[in-house]
């Protein structure tokens, strides 16, 4: 991260913060646990009882109360993507909305969102025997409050624009993108790929992408108990 590093300068954001994590996170994090508890539950405690999020690296507080987070219950994706074949499937951690909320909305706004952060995980597919069509992908995040999962929700719906050519709004055409600040609600936009669904149930946001409309409403059902609103 040296001023003459310019392999390390122009490097992806999430590449750049993967690389530092350990030096950055980590050293705070056996700092923190040295100050709160010696030596032994710094450093030989923790090979007994390894952290199991990067939250708990992140925030070491919730390493040392013994915090625990409710896992989140998963739509049955095999019946759900019975037309799709999977290309990915993975956690999505505290680190990751950190990274995800700086590239769209800066470092100040992700250090505010990301510790409201209480779970996630995506899915992503592609049509079966179309592997080089768009990726569909489902994602979804539980937050800390419902404001914490519409300040998340926004800045996810700012991204777009950075991540799409042609955005635009499926029916609520008055929200401005670049200065939204919460999302609530049930959106839909469509993009050169296929059309962006963010919907927003109290703690919880699901995002799809590139998805049929009666995929996205499959798992709007699953995940949020809900179908959306007549517009």
């Amino acid at each position: 991260g040296t001023p003459d590093s310019v392999q390390f300068k122009n490097a992806p954001i999430f590449l750049k913060e993967s690389l530092t994590f350990p030096y950055r996170y980590g050293t705070e994090f056996e700092a923190e646990l040295l100050r709160a508890q010696g030596k032994e539950k710094a450093f030989a405690a923790t090979f007994l009882n390894p952290p199991r999020t990067s939250r708990e690296i992140m925030e070491p507080r919730t390493y040392l109360s013994g915090e625990r987070l409710l896992p989140l219950e998963l739509p049955d994706f095999k019946q759900i993507f019975k037309d799709y074949e999977r290309f990915d499937i993975g956690a999505i951690g505290e680190f990751d909305v950190a990274v995800l909320a700086e590239q769209y909305a800066g470092e100040e706004a992700s250090r505010k969102i990301y510790p409201e952060w209480r779970g996630g995980y995506y899915y992503s597919v592609h049509t079966k025997g179309n592997p080089a069509g768009p990726l569909g992908l489902m994602f979804v995040s539980r937050w800390s409050s419902a404001k914490a999962a519409a300040k998340f929700a926004a800045i996810y719906a700012r991204g777009m624009p950075q991540r799409y050519k042609n955005v635009e709004a499926n029916v609520h055409s008055d929200l401005d993108l670049k200065k939204l600040e919460t999302l609530s609600g049930d959106y839909t936009w469509l993009t050169e790929e296929g059309p962006v669904v963010i919907a927003v149930k109290n703690d919880t946001v699901l995002v799809t992408e590139s998805l049929d409309p009666a995929i996205t409403e499959q798992f709007r059902h699953a995940v949020l108990g809900t179908t959306p609103a007549a517009q």
